[in-house]
């Protein structure tokens, strides 16, 4: 089959194959995501100020990963988990504005060695370290924090119940998490639910999407107190039609990068997933969650979203 065709090894979720799927998204090529997402590098919802004219790409993702920064209130000499960080930009973000040392792990190689060389560039190699590794082979918790900011899509509903634990497993007690996740509307009858066809065959192979509720009482399973969270459904529309707009600029060198089977597949990818989060078909949540200790103190303030 073409290139950007990948059958998938549909339900597994084994380490082999989410390493297999998350390349076939990811190592499409660094040079090729620079185009689509710009010099801030994050591949995730951004965060809009309102009222929205005169804002950019590059600051609105900025305000995105200072917005998960605060909610995880970050201070200097604290140690981050950043879950599927891809080409680096929370790691840097939350080293250089807020002191903490940073593990980010990917299991991509491509966005690992682009995220290395960035973190060189900033200086902060002594304060952040990129790995190639499965969060379930993180060894050397607990951290103080974790963020995992659009990675959960690509867990699947087998393994999700075992990524709430592991995450809860690394954390110190009174550790908190930002799960940055898409969602998906529940059927009323939850068998029904199936991949979409072109999404598994063309871009996220395995990847699924569930309801925020189910996500939110699996981190409660785990051992998680969820204490927010926050809808930014319309953020993401505007993200993607900016990613578009990106994508369309430069669209002889994506063309030349990827081929036009490719660069036309990741287009429509956005432009119908654009469309998609305006009709509310699908969304998405950050979801704010405690490792509270047994004597229930959170370390939350009184009042919430103290963070905005």
């Amino acid at each position: 089959p073409p290139e950007e065709i990948r059958r998938p090894h549909r339900g597994l979720h084994t380490k082999r194959s989410d390493k297999r799927a998350i390349s076939h998204h990811y190592d499409v090529g660094n040079d090729f995501y620079e185009i689509v997402l710009g010099p801030s590098m994050v591949y995730s919802c951004a965060y809009w100020p309102a009222p929205l004219p005169q804002a950019t790409l590059e600051q609105a993702q900025y305000d995105k990963l200072e917005l998960v920064c605060r909610k995880l209130a970050l201070t200097p000499g604290q140690r981050l988990l950043d879950v599927g960080c891809g080409w680096g930009s929370m790691a840097i973000h939350a080293a250089r504005e807020h002191g903490v040392s940073v593990v980010g792990v990917t299991l991509s190689q491509e966005q690992a060695g682009y995220a290395r060389k960035r973190v060189a560039d900033e200086g902060l190699t002594d304060r952040v370290e990129i790995r190639v590794q499965d969060y379930r082979d993180v060894p050397d918790g607990p951290y103080d924090a974790i963020s995992s900011i659009g990675m959960a899509e690509h867990v699947g509903s087998p393994r999700y119940l075992e990524y709430a634990t592991a995450l809860h497993r690394l954390l110190k007690p009174g550790g908190r998490l930002l799960n940055h996740q898409i969602a998906r509307r529940p059927h009323r009858d939850e068998t029904e639910y199936a991949l979409n066809p072109f999404i598994d065959a063309y871009v996220f192979p395995d990847g699924e999407l569930a309801p925020v509720g189910t996500t939110v009482s699996l981190l409660e399973r785990a051992g998680f107190e969820a204490r927010d969270v926050e809808s930014i459904r319309e953020h993401y529309a505007l993200t993607l039609r900016r990613w578009v707009a990106n994508l369309e600029a430069g669209w002889d060198r994506a063309v030349m990068l990827t081929g036009p089977g490719r660069a036309r597949v990741w287009r429509l990818y956005m432009a119908a997933s654009a469309l998609a989060f305006e009709r509310n078909r699908i969304g998405v949540n950050q979801v704010l969650a405690v490792k509270t200790p047994e004597s229930g103190a959170s370390g939350l303030p009184l009042r919430a979203r103290a963070w905005n």
